[in-house]
């Protein structure tokens, strides 16, 4: 059954130096092409002297207009009678701006401000005479008379805040690999600039946010600018006295930055949130996006200080069960580890009442679920059901997850990334994250933000990896170690190979998990990876991951080793990919291996004789006919503990 074929990201985690190499060579010819940009840059001695005075007036009615848009439009420059001193301009900042002329459009936003929107939201706040200050950002002049007008007895302090460099895109922010080893380089974020100083405090921040009305609109380098900076000052202040932060914006916040358990109000676009400073507090000490770790490589350094009874690592079945066995032995692999945390299992009415009772004697905590469809999946698709995972959310008894797929290994305790905040992961291709082991936050009304968009937003991949990725686009990089993927990509040398054949065998381990992509080893016949059979999973292949994966099936109760044989009809097809290897000459030779797998004369099903199907392979699958693979009752509670 190929069915529980992993699929492949389009990208990697390289471990060669090629794609740092084509970054360094491009921002190098980027130096050089700035570097032969001179502003104005006017040859006098090319000019007809009769030209010279009127090019002067005209440059000079330029730099004219420049200034007075600048003192019209810019908020940066507004002053505010009832504290002027509260708006002193960056000298540095006003001279760019007044040289150049206006704002920048990246930050600039077109949305019309409601002001009886705001004039509810504020209201909320009950304001009273202890009421200190209100600091104000990306709000144009007329925009800073409105809210003088609106709240005449606070103190409003223009907030003073520098553009991003133009070299700053989200592909900078987010990039595809870094040398997470350090082996040539150390990896290091660009710098995006921070607020000035205020001088007094503030018990309001409201922004304005840009939104472009196009499909890539929450990867925007000014959007995140503008609410991280937001954030990090309302993380500065200390003591009792809470910080609100409005939000004025058509698209949603960063969901995992203001969460929305933390959102006080909200009257159309305009968003009112109460966030738990000590949380904010920790969140923007981390690298701005992916081109940094956030967790040291080792892991060390993070020590979990949650409460552990509300923490659990949590998985997903759903619309099959060819993954029981996988999900058993990733719960042991978690409790060989040292692990104790809870284990949640989600599964949907179609996991039988034997396999349910297989997972909960490996420890895992059954939660019945019903599933979610992806709109866009064909019907019967592999994804049509895979948007179930956004049920994981809905786990509020705890505060964080640890979300595995159901195809790996724990190698090493990684219960310090209870520590971690919502979203993080190890990275994927282009500036995305790979789910197969992330940390959420269980929240009702994130779960419903997923469930509102589903319709409209469309996932990279089609599954649930891809249109998380587009909920969740700030999120935080993980060492690969913690979700090592089981794969030699194209392009691998021989040395690279070597090396991740090293890390996969290493004992004791270096990695902390391992992922199986390809045919699961559960699915392969013990005596070797059954990947080499098949052309174009080759590149999943590899014996040492396979018999490091078969070590913790023989450490497994042997009672719950019966979730991991095979029926008839995998033997079957494991047959057929020999038979056609051998037919191909394949020159690893695998196919010339002589199985001596106990499993292969033990049957499960009403069809034992699996050559003869050999006869009939490829005709209708009447072999999935429920009469030939009848579910066994399940195992007794009690029979575990005798076993």
């Amino acid at each position: 059954m190929r069915g529980a074929m992993g699929s492949s990201p389009r990208g990697s985690h390289r471990l060669s130096a090629s794609i740092e190499d084509t970054y360094r060579r491009r921002s190098q010819r980027t130096k050089a092409k700035d570097s032969e940009k001179v502003p104005f840059h006017i040859s006098i001695h090319e000019r007809n002297p009769k030209c010279k005075f009127p090019l002067l007036k005209l440059v000079l009615l330029v730099v004219i207009f420049g200034t007075l848009v600048t003192l019209l439009y810019s908020p940066d420059i507004y002053h505010n009678n009832n504290h002027p001193s509260s708006n002193s301009v960056s000298q540095e900042s006003f001279v760019k701006r007044w040289i150049w002329g206006g704002s920048d459009p990246r930050y600039v936003s077109n949305i019309n401000t409601n002001w009886d929107d705001i004039s509810i939201v504020v209201k909320k706040l009950n304001l009273k005479n202890e009421y200190q200050g209100i600091g104000l950002l990306n709000f144009n002049n007329s925009e800073l008379n409105q809210w003088k007008q609106l709240t005449p007895d606070a103190i409003h302090i223009v907030l003073q805040l520098d553009y991003a460099e133009r070299n700053v895109t989200w592909d900078s922010l987010y990039p595809e690999w870094i040398d997470e080893e350090e082996e040539e380089d150390v990896p290091i974020c660009p710098s995006l600039p921070k607020l000035k100083n205020p001088g007094k405090r503030l018990d309001l921040i409201a922004v304005k946010l840009p939104c472009r009305n196009e499909g890539n609109w929450s990867r925007d380098v000014a959007r995140l600018h503008l609410q991280l900076a937001a954030a990090e000052l309302a993380a500065f202040y200390k003591g009792y006295n809470p910080v609100h932060v409005v939000l004025v914006t058509e698209c949603f916040p960063i969901p995992n930055l203001f969460k929305c358990k933390e959102l006080v109000a909200r009257e159309g676009n305009v968003w009112l949130y109460k966030p738990n400073l000590n949380v904010l507090r920790e969140k923007v000490q981390l690298p701005i996006g992916s081109c940094e770790l956030s967790l040291p490589l080792g892991g060390k350094d993070a020590v979990t200080s949650g409460n552990v009874h509300r923490e659990a690592y949590a998985t997903i079945l759903h619309s099959a069960h060819v993954y029981v066995c996988g999900a058993i032995a990733a719960a042991q692999s978690i409790r060989m580890s040292g692990s104790t945390r809870d284990l949640v299992i989600l599964v949907d009415e179609s996991i039988s009442g034997y396999h349910r009772s297989g997972l909960e004697a490996a420890g895992w905590k059954i939660k019945t679920i019903q599933r979610i469809r992806n709109p866009k999946a064909e019907k019967d698709a592999y994804n049509e059901w895979n948007y179930s995972k956004f049920r994981l959310w809905q786990l509020t008894e705890y505060d964080k997850i640890i979300f595995i797929d159901a195809d790996l290994l724990i190698l090493k305790n990684i219960d310090f990334l209870f520590r971690m905040p919502e979203i993080s992961a190890t990275g994927n291709n282009g500036t995305l994250f790979n789910s197969g082991v992330m940390v959420i936050e269980p929240s009702n009304c994130t779960f419903n933000l997923l469930m509102d968009h589903i319709n409209e937003i469309e996932s990279y991949n089609g599954g649930d990896q891809g249109y998380l990725n587009e909920i969740f686009t700030w999120w935080h990089r993980i060492p690969k170690h913690m979700n090592f993927l089981k794969n030699f990509w194209i392009g691998d040398d021989e040395e690279v190979k070597a090396k991740k054949t090293r890390l996969f065998g290493a004992d004791p381990p270096i990695l902390y998990v391992l992922h199986y992509l390809g045919l699961k080893p559960w699915l392969c016949f013990r005596d070797y990876d059954c990947n080499w059979n098949v052309d174009i999973l080759q590149e999943f292949a590899s014996d040492v991951a396979h018999e490091k994966w078969w070590r913790v099936h023989d450490a497994m109760p042997e009672l719950l080793q019966q979730f991991c044989l095979l029926k008839s009809k995998q033997k079957a097809q494991l047959e057929w990919d020999r038979r056609e290897a051998e037919k191909m000459n394949f020159t690893d030779e695998h196919w010339k291996v002589k199985v001596k797998d106990p499993r292969l004369k033990k049957c499960v099903d009403n069809l034992c004789n699996w050559k003869k199907m050999l006869k009939h392979w490829g005709e209708t699958n009447w072999t999935d006919n429920e009469f030939y693979n009848p579910s066994p009752p399940a195992i007794p509670k009690t029979s575990l503990s005798s076993s």
